[in-house]
């Protein structure tokens, strides 16, 4: 099987589109380009080789919240 992506410039074009699929000459999936979640997936990815230690993860949330307390009071 061929995969390829194509950009639709015309509404006319999704219409024949849909009618190959419907003769089962071709199938559609509707994608979405979401530029956050490649970011989160490539973290994920280095995150599985070098996953980060509870204590880590604790420090980084007690100086967010230390940084975020020292803004409310002034």
């Amino acid at each position: 099987m061929t995969t390829y992506q194509v950009d639709i410039l015309n509404p006319k074009a999704t219409k024949l589109l849909q009618d190959l699929a419907d003769l089962d000459l071709i199938a559609i999936k509707h994608t979405s380009e979401d530029k956050f979640l490649k970011v989160i997936e490539r973290l994920r990815a280095k995150a599985v080789a070098n996953p980060p230690a509870s204590e880590d993860i604790t420090k980084e949330v007690e100086v967010v919240r230390a940084a975020r307390y020292a803004r409310t009071r002034g």
